[in-house]
């Protein structure tokens, strides 16, 4: 059957039309729900953040993702692998989805952390409650609560504070924090997949899910800016995505629902010019936490990289001169 394309919500509207002749021949399994009421029945070929093509039997269909308030897919969960390493997991075939749809399936993963000087925000990496924060977010502090998001059966989420919080680990130097929540149930957390093989290009969408002057739950997008920007020997994800105070510590998403960074900081009078902790830096962190172990009787435990003095004079240092005008060997 031939069909006319037509851009935008138009397609969708004769896509729907002729909905009835192609259906008869379509392996039913996925259903895609269309904002304008229709529901296409097919196979999901393939989905992104922007588009979804679905095989109706006759004919591939493709839709924007702006006309689609929902996919309904059997295959996808099966495709999806989930790699646990340390206390923390990596997955592989997830599907590209717009970040309103990601909300739902990972935003119960993003916490807010109180402290009596602040707040920011977490993201939990584990079922067991283990969960990552900016270092700056809980320094000099011990007295800690989480907020927790819990999905409920009829779709809503239940705000729970958690107390019971202890601080498991503290890098000063990558301004990363791991701490541990205890459910109050006895049950498993949702967790947030964390990136495996790290793959950034500039341009690519991203969001960010935070508490930023203590409004919970907002969610914030835009693209990647650029992939290295170095700061202090230390390289960081530069985004557009709007990250203001209370955003610290909470995670950067890719459309894969993936954390690919943790934010930490904006510049203050610059707009669009967010930044975060690379995934990798994290996945260090967490294998290597024995090194940076916190031990409430001892504050200044585990390893305190501090910076070294800047120069007072250009040139070598004279103890290292030979006399001869030249520097030693």
């Amino acid at each position: 059957m031939a069909m006319h394309r037509t851009p935008g919500s138009l397609l969708a509207v004769s896509c729907a039309v002729v909905l009835s002749a192609l259906v008869g021949d379509a392996a039913v399994g996925d259903i895609v729900k269309l904002k304008s009421g229709a529901s296409i029945d097919g196979t999901v070929l393939k989905r992104t953040d922007r588009r979804v093509w679905v095989d109706v039997g006759s004919d591939v269909l493709s839709f924007s993702m702006d006309d689609v308030d929902s996919v309904e897919s059997e295959n996808a969960s099966a495709k999806i692998e989930t790699r646990l390493d340390t206390l923390f997991s990596t997955a592989t075939g997830l599907a590209e989805l717009p970040p309103r749809e990601q909300a739902k399936n990972i935003g119960p993963a993003v916490i807010k952390v109180s402290t009596p000087g602040g707040l920011g925000s977490g993201v939990i990496l584990s079922r067991d409650g283990y969960a990552i924060t900016n270092a700056h977010v809980v320094q000099g502090e011990t007295n800690l609560r989480a907020t927790v998001w819990f999905a409920q059966p009829d779709g809503t989420l239940k705000r729970t504070d958690i107390d019971d919080v202890e601080l498991v680990a503290i890098n000063n130097q990558v301004d990363l924090a791991l701490v541990k929540l205890k459910h109050p149930d006895g049950k498993d957390f949702v967790f947030a997949p964390v990136q495996d093989a790290e793959k950034l290009e500039i341009g690519q969408s991203v969001f960010a899910i935070g508490n930023p002057l203590g409004l919970e739950r907002t969610l914030t997008q835009g693209v990647v800016s650029t992939t290295q920007r170095n700061f202090d020997g230390l390289t960081y994800i530069q985004t557009d995505t709007p990250i203001n105070p209370g955003n610290s510590g909470g995670p950067l998403f890719n459309t894969k629902g993936e954390v690919i960074g943790i934010t930490n900081m904006g510049i203050l009078g610059g707009e669009a010019l967010g930044f975060a902790i690379p995934a990798r830096y994290v996945k260090d962190f967490i294998r290597n936490r024995e090194a940076f172990a916190y031990d409430k009787n001892n504050p200044n435990s585990g390893h305190n990289y501090q910076k070294p003095p800047a120069r007072t004079k250009a040139g070598p240092p004279p103890e290292l001169q030979d006399g001869s005008g030249n520097a030693k060997k």
